[in-house]
């Protein structure tokens, strides 16, 4: 799991917003499904949805149960209330909008700026509270990144480059440039 991110609590309580679909099939009505077709984009809030076609569940107050996004690749992104980037691609996206939960599935991967990112066959991704559980059959392994939090400047090492250098051995005097590395190599006699 990634460290934690609050995602936007409020994008869910915005309207949501479709866009650039090339056409569409369907009805809006209880229990129903809308298809869109062709450079979908969905929006709510921060939240912003992208493939090449997206079939819209409706529940039986008409509200947007749930969406089904597949392209080449479905792509989901979101801010967190502090700013962050999240971002995500696979092959299918279904985005549960009264749960907040998204299943990313076929060549997945998951990205947080600043935290990390995460691969595999599905991830699932709660855009509430930014917690990620993943699996994998390709290879059986989920591969996962996680990124350090920056230092303060107090709290950084007093040696920049890592190791002091190594004091020069008794005699030597190494050459200007050479200074702060390793000794330069004595001639043959």
């Amino acid at each position: 799991m990634l460290q934690p991110a609050l995602a936007r609590k409020d994008d869910r309580q915005k309207p949501m917003n479709v866009e650039n679909a090339q056409r569409f099939d369907g009805k809006y009505a209880p229990n129903s499904t809308a298809t869109l077709y062709g450079n979908v984009v969905i929006t709510q809030g921060t939240m912003k949805v992208t493939g090449d076609k997206a079939v819209v569940h409706f529940d039986a107050d008409q509200n947007v149960d749930h969406i089904v996004v597949t392209g080449t690749p479905a792509h989901i992104q979101q801010l967190d209330d502090s700013g962050n980037l999240m971002s995500g691609d696979a092959a299918r996206l279904d985005y549960d909008n009264t749960k907040g939960v998204a299943v990313l599935s076929g060549n997945a991967s998951i990205q947080q700026k600043g935290r990390g990112e995460a691969h595999g066959d599905t991830l699932t991704y709660n855009t509430e509270t930014s917690e990620m559980t993943g699996v994998s059959g390709t290879d059986g392994r989920v591969h996962m990144t996680f990124l350090p939090k920056p230092r303060s400047a107090a709290a950084k090492p007093a040696a920049a480059g890592g190791a002091p250098a190594a004091p020069a051995p008794a005699g030597s005097t190494p050459s200007p440039a050479h200074a702060g590395s390793a000794p330069a190599p004595q001639g043959q006699p």
